[in-house]
Order: C-alpha cells, then sequence, then structure tokens
C-alpha cells in the first residue's frame, strides 16, 4: 500500500493519539504542528502540548509558530513537501495552509456532523441526551466543519456515560479512523461527499464558565444529563450559602429519582446521611462533588466535613 508524507497539526490528548496511530502506521509523519509552550501552575512551569511531547520523543520536526500566516514556517513547511495534512483538535486554519498539501487538508471532527458542529461536541451529545454520536474526516474549506466528508463512523452512548468517558472511546476510535482515511486517500478510493443539508442542525458552541451554572428548574433527567455532560471538565456547578459564605459547588455525578414533591424547586435538604436538591419533577441526589477551596470527593466524605447543617443553602 503506498504510504504518505503527513504534516499533523493538533494539541491535546486527544489529538496525541492520532498522531501515535499515524506513526505506528505505515505513513510517514514529516513533520507536526502545535501551539506554543505555555507557563501554567503556580510555578509558572512551562508546559509542552501532549502532541509535542510524542513528537519530541520521536524525533519528529516539530513547529509551533505564534501565527499561522507567518510567511518563514509556511516556507518551511512547503519544504516538507507532504501529500495531506491532518488536523485534530487544532485552530482555525488560513486558506494558504490548508491548500499547501497535494491532497488536501483533512481534519477530525467527534461528532456525526452535520450535527454539533462547534468546539464541544462531545459535551453537547451528552448533555442532550443522544443515544449514538461518532467521528467524521473532512476536508477542510473556509467555513468551520462545513468540509465534504470523507469517513464516518457511529459509536453508541452508554447509559448514565460522561463526558469523559465518551471523549476516550471517541479518540480511540478516531484514531483509527484517521488512518483508515489515509489509507483511502492513498488508494484513492475514498469518495467524498458534500454534508448533508439539515434546516437546523444541533451546535456545539464553545463552553465558558457561564455555560456551566446547573438549572435546578428543568427536569431530573435534563439536569442529570448537563451534569454528565460537563463531567469531569469543564465541571457543571451550583453555589451554596455557608452561614454568611457563598461558595460553588462542582457537582461530577449522581443519581435522580422523580417525584410529585411539593417542595420550591432549587432548594435543598442535607444531613449527615443525605443531600438532596428538588428539581422541577422530582429529586436529585450528588454523589460526587466538590466545593470551593476543598478536593473532589465522594458525598459520604463530604458530608463528614461538616457540623452544622442548619446554616447551608442553595444560593
Amino acid at each position: 500500500m503506498k504510504s504518505l508524507k503527513v504534516v499533523f497539526l493538533g494539541t491535546p490528548e486527544f489529538a496525541k493519539t492520532s498522531l501515535e496511530a499515524i506513526h505506528n502506521s505505515h505513513h510517514e509523519v514529516v513533520g507536526v504542528v502545535t501551539v506554543a509552550d505555555k507557563a501554567s501552575g503556580r510555578g509558572q512551569k512551562i508546559n509542552q502540548s501532549p502532541v509535542k511531547v510524542f513528537a519530541t520523543e520521536n524525533n519528529i520536526p516539530v513547529f509551533q509558530p505564534e501565527k499561522l500566516r507567518n510567511p518563514e514556517f509556511l516556507e518551511e513547511l512547503k519544504k516538507l513537501d507532504a501529500d495531506v495534512f491532518v488536523v485534530v483538535a487544532f485552530r482555525m486554519m488560513p486558506k494558504v495552509l490548508f491548500e499547501m498539501p497535494k491532497l488536501g487538508t483533512f481534519n477530525l471532527h467527534a461528532s456525526l456532523l452535520p450535527d454539533y458542529r462547534g468546539a464541544a461536541p462531545i459535551n453537547y451529545a451528552v448533555i442532550n441526551g443522544e443515544e449514538k454520536t461518532g467521528a467524521t474526516t473532512f476536508f477542510i474549506n473556509e467555513k468551520i466543519d462545513e468540509g465534504n466528508i470523507l469517513l464516518q463512523e457511529e459509536l453508541e452512548i452508554l447509559p448514565d456515560e460522561n463526558a469523559g468517558s465518551l471523549h476516550d472511546r471517541l479518540m480511540e476510535m478516531g484514531s483509527k479512523l484517521v488512518v483508515k482515511t489515509l489509507d483511502g486517500l492513498a488508494e484513492n478510493s475514498i469518495v467524498e461527499k458534500p454534508q448533508p443539508h439539515v434546516e437546523h442542525p444541533k451546535n456545539a458552541y464553545k463552553i465558558f464558565k457561564e455555560d456551566t451554572r446547573i438549572d435546578w428548574t428543568k427536569s431530573s433527567k435534563e439536569v442529570h444529563q448537563f451534569i454528565l455532560g460537563m463531567s469531569p471538565y469543564p465541571a457543571a456547578f451550583t453555589t451554596l450559602r455557608i452561614g454568611e459564605e457563598e461558595k460553588g459547588l462542582k457537582v461530577f455525578g449522581g443519581k435522580f429519582e422523580i417525584s410529585n414533591h411539593g417542595k420550591t424547586v432549587g432548594s435543598l435538604e442535607i444531613s449527615k446521611n443525605d443531600f438532596k436538591i428538588y428539581t422541577k419533577d422530582g429529586v436529585y441526589y450528588p454523589l460526587e462533588l466538590q466545593l470551593e477551596g476543598k478536593k473532589r470527593m465522594n458525598i459520604k466524605d463530604f458530608l463528614n466535613g461538616f457540623r452544622n447543617f442548619e446554616e447551608i443553602k442553595m444560593a
């Protein structure tokens, strides 16, 4: 089978798994483009992206341009004479870059396009209670996530699965789909097809801090799916008033039951054995949470940390 010369563009762990799969295939990774190193944490330690770490360990040339239109960077990339660029979890690319390779540039997206275009497809598939999702490889064009589809594969979402677990399963599945796409392009056996026109495709916009607050006026099922869809990252939160203080409370998981309780929606009942929050049609029981300034813990350890339950209210 014909081997392709590949330039890989990506940053996080999700991308690194695809890079590793290409590196272990018969195709050749001739260069990697990733984000610049960043200082983070208390000690402002310099962190390298998972993609850079893997590339460096395997002696693959790494490029970290501040600007993707930088002429020197573009010239260096051109010299690699790649057949194809592969993009996984990277940033918007200028036309001068994605049109450079002979066979074009394709992207791996963690949804069944055209649904869930955008930055957070895994989170929103869980939040919306979908029973299936998948991965799509498609040629990049000037519109976000709208290019012609190359390959697509479905994946069932498991009952009570959170975004973290689904992320990991899609990461593995997606890496295989990337190699399969490269094989198909090498053999000229893939027929690209335009994305089907959908009147109102489901969106997966970038999630900001204010989007992660739990709305207790929703149904128990909606609250449950929202918490699963935000877990473990960026994490759904609510606010408690403990005495005179207000503190954020991240909720990572729990269970619910439907009941006609007649209580105030969004109110809580808390004791040394129980923590329940009333929704519009039932009760939600947080089972894994993290109070601002504390570590993540299970409900038993969380409740053991309090003496005076009367002073804890929903803010």
